[in-house]
């Protein structure tokens, strides 16, 4: 597979073999708006309205520009707003 072809099947967050500066684990205290969001995934899925996989398609679909600018939860609030503003009411 050529590099190009490989680039264009890879999705933003499919780094793996990528090379990358080591990972900086810290632990830190979720902000009260991260809980809220973390909340909120869990009550669109509980209500079928959003589930895990959309959510992953969702955040990949904001793409590799996005997904690097935004922070992980900032990703999850994107893809939610793109994913209902598409589903019928």
């Amino acid at each position: 597979m050529t590099e190009t072809k490989h680039l264009l099947n890879r999705l933003p967050n499919d780094i793996g073999g990528l090379p990358a500066d080591p990972i900086q684990r810290t632990e830190h205290e979720l902000e009260p708006w991260e809980k809220r969001c973390h909340a909120l995934a869990d009550v669109l899925d509980f209500h079928k309205i959003i589930n895990t996989e959309e959510k992953r398609r969702g955040v990949e679909a904001l793409g590799a520009e996005m997904v690097g600018k935004l922070s992980y939860y900032e990703r999850w609030i994107a893809a939610f707003a793109n994913i209902l503003s598409k589903k019928p009411s």
